[in-house]
């Protein structure tokens, strides 16, 4: 029974390598090639560093119809980030499940390091008017709005190189999903109680 386990594991994992190879190979022909988007150099700890002391991030700017979050001291961008959106991204959330992601002000109010998709800031939606809209049509207004990876931490210890992976296309169920390896340094460059505006 344990050698049955054991093959049908390592199955697994070779399915999955082999699933990502092809795509590492023939990812570049597909419509939405995430190699048409510009990803930003990787920052290494003194860069980091140098942002927190010199310009803090003190507002997050999501613009969901250009597909890319901005991290900013003041005025000036310090980051750009694509990003992947709800699965039915046109609208602001009105309820739990509809697919959206939200539009508006929030603040980020906790984060957890061990999330189902790698690591995760929590967005502070629904706030009261999001709450006295979904009263308005009876239903539920949902919550759990992340900015998160989009590998899980098992993919990452199967596969390292997913650390740079980015889906073709929007798939969460509300949240905003980076390449794990960004998701790495806004964990570090954005504080608790950092405002950040979602923009349609």
């Amino acid at each position: 029974m344990k050698k049955k386990i054991a093959i049908l594991s390592s199955s697994i994992v070779l399915c999955i390598l082999a699933a990502f190879i092809l795509y590492q190979k023939f990812e570049k022909f597909l419509p939405t090639s995430s190699n048409a988007l510009t990803f930003p150099a990787a920052l290494n700890t003194a860069h980091i560093q140098q942002i927190r002391t010199n310009t803090p991030i003190d507002s997050i700017q999501v613009y969901k119809g250009q597909r890319y979050l901005e991290l900013k001291h003041q005025d000036q961008i310090i980051r750009r980030y694509p990003i992947r959106l709800g699965f039915a991204p046109l609208g602001h959330k009105v309820q739990e499940g509809d697919g959206k992601t939200p539009e508006g002000s929030y603040v980020i109010d906790w984060r957890n390091p061990k999330s189902a998709f790698y690591k995760s800031l929590h967005i502070s939606y629904p706030n009261m008017a999001d709450q006295q809209k979904a009263q308005q049509l009876d239903v539920s207004a949902g919550g759990d709005i992340m900015i998160h990876g989009s590998a899980t931490s098992l993919q990452m210890k199967i596969i390292p190189q997913l650390r740079t992976y980015f889906p073709q296309k929007d798939w969460t169920w509300g949240c905003i999903a980076v390449r794990n390896i960004d998701m790495d340094e806004i964990w570090q460059l954005v504080n608790n109680h950092t405002a950040i505006h979602i923009h349609p």
